[in-house]
């Protein structure tokens, strides 16, 4: 930087004292949160309220440097190194405070101690770091990963190790090209990943183990909402997912799919289904969600559609080294090493640092605008703009208008429109609604909430399509499902997700086990038996 740029405002990486402090901890908690960060610059001689430069008097400023060199040795711990220069500005004399991000994290006030000195830089402000902060900094100092730490509490068997096993190598089957050329997890593949450690001779499960098997003893949860309006002062729709980590990413993926638009686009004379936002990118950013998310944060994961966007967020600041700018580059960073490898064996991560330009790419090319990425203290919050203007994807795309919708938030939905969500608008005769929230519902609407509708009978080939690959992918990832769950996954009446897996019996794609409240629906293998 030069000196305009370190006086162009306070920031996450300026700071700036008129003179130094009577007391020295005014200046060195930001010392130590510069270095438990991403490093920074104190500016002596700037007034922080106004930015004017006052600099240093000629007489005083060695005496300054001498001191602030002293206080930062003396004050932090592990000891901090900075780099103090003098510099002029239109005739005045600065002080420049360099502080360069360290690796001996966490850095702390030695009089406070680790628990009340450690700082970290939020949003421009110096902050006392919580319980939470100050653990991923001491992984972040010992180069180790959390997700590779023995998992306290969690006992498992040869069986549960076999079962994770089988359970990956049918995923990375599913998801390859070619199944036959995926090897076999194995218990030496897990060591080798750090899902499983060995101590005298026994395999242990790490925390990555319990994140993979969706084990409650660290917490990984997702949490869904649909939101009227572009804030979350009202909520439509809320779920909370929890399970396996691959579970996860499917069950948010499904769950953003059913509450978007959805579109065709015609090559020639074949049809094809186009999503409002590209579904490679949901998947993407959900994967990327659910990988390098910080586990030593309990908060969740919140995936969270608006009238104007989707909103998805993912616990904990961004790993030591990485930052906002050079994840966008291609630059990739990993926090989670275990699952970062299982996930990539299982197909959900091609090449390292590729994801996020891959999306930037694929939703600009949708005509839509580039994702926004905000945060990176606390958290990274990842936003993709919708287009607000049309129930239409914007123009110039190759999506037909004969448009399909899932949301009718607050819009005159068309009587050809088919909408999940009908909340505040009008909707047409022949619209089906997943849900009539404050709307004038037709007669005719099938609607999840309110009175009985007189249309359970309706039927549209799309629709009914649609929901039943999505009960298709549902039983790849739970093998069995009753009608409950359906009406649950789908949001509909009973007697249709009766009739829905009927059809599909009927189709010999699944099977029906049991009768009356025992029926139970599964997927047949090759040979046409029960999958087990």
């Amino acid at each position: 930087m030069n000196v305009e740029q370190y006086l162009a405002g306070e920031s996450k990486h300026v700071e700036y004292k008129l003179t130094i402090p009577k007391q020295s901890i005014n200046y060195t908690k930001t010392v130590v949160a510069f270095a438990n960060c991403q490093g920074g610059h104190i500016i002596f001689g700037v007034e922080n309220n106004t930015w004017q430069v006052k600099g240093i008097p000629e007489d005083q400023v060695f005496v300054i440097k001498d001191a602030i060199a002293n206080a930062i040795t003396d004050s932090c711990e592990p000891m901090i190194l900075p780099d103090i220069s003098l510099r002029d500005y239109q005739g005045r004399t600065i002080i420049d405070v360099a502080i360069q991000p360290g690796m001996q994290r966490p850095y702390y006030i030695k009089s406070l101690g680790r628990d009340q000195g450690t700082f970290v830089r939020i949003a421009g402000t110096t902050r006392l770091a919580d319980e939470a902060t100050i653990r991923e900094l001491m992984f972040e100092g010992s180069n180790r990963s959390f997700d590779k730490a023995p998992c306290l509490g969690l006992t498992i068997t040869d069986e549960d190790i076999d079962r994770l096993c089988e359970r990956m190598t049918d995923i990375a089957k599913g998801n390859a090209n070619s199944g036959e050329s995926v090897k076999p997890v194995t218990r030496r593949q897990l060591l080798s990943w750090g899902v499983l450690i060995e101590r005298d001779g026994e395999l242990l499960p790490t925390n990555a183990y319990a994140i993979l098997t969706g084990n409650e003893a660290v917490r990984s949860v997702v949490q869904c909402g649909v939101f009227k309006g572009n804030t979350k002062a009202v909520f439509v729709d809320r779920r909370q997912f929890v399970g396996p980590a691959w579970e996860l990413i499917e069950q948010a993926y499904q769950y953003v799919l059913r509450n978007i638009h959805l579109g065709v686009r015609f090559d020639g004379v074949y049809r094809h289904d186009v999503y409002e936002i590209p579904s490679d990118a949901i998947r993407e950013l959900i994967v990327n969600a659910i990988v390098h998310r910080s586990y030593i944060d309990h908060s969740s994961i919140q995936v969270a559609v608006y009238d104007n966007r989707l909103e998805i967020t993912s616990p904990g600041r961004l790993p030591m080294g990485q930052t906002i700018e050079r994840m966008k580059e291609g630059y990739s960073k990993i926090r989670n090493e275990a699952l970062a490898s299982a996930f990539e064996y299982m197909g959900y991560i091609e090449h390292w640092g590729s994801g996020i330009p891959r999306i930037i790419e694929e939703v600009t090319a949708a005509g839509l605008e580039e994702p926004e990425f905000l945060g990176g203290d606390t958290d990274l919050r990842i936003n993709i703009y919708r287009n607000i203007h049309n129930a239409e994807p914007s123009e110039g795309s190759d999506v037909a208008k004969s448009v399909v919708s899932r949301q009718g938030n607050g819009s005159d939905v068309a009587k050809t429109d088919i909408s999940r969500q009908g909340n505040g608008s009008d909707v047409a005769k022949t619209d089906i609604s997943r849900q009539g929230n404050g709307s004038d519902v037709a007669k005719t609407d099938v609607s999840r909430h309110g009175a009985q509708s007189d249309a359970e009978n309706v039927s549209d080939e799309p629709v009914a399509n649609q929901q039943k690959t999505l009960v298709l992918n549902e039983l790849q990832l739970r093998h069995e499902l009753d009608v409950t769950d359906v009406v649950e996954l789908l949001g509909i009446h009973r007697r249709q997700a009766q009739r829905i897996m009927k059809s599909l019996v009927d189709s010999g794609l699944i099977q029906r086990n049991g009768a009356s409240r025992a029926t139970r629906y599964v997927l047949p293998d090759n040979n046409g038996d029960e999958r087990q």
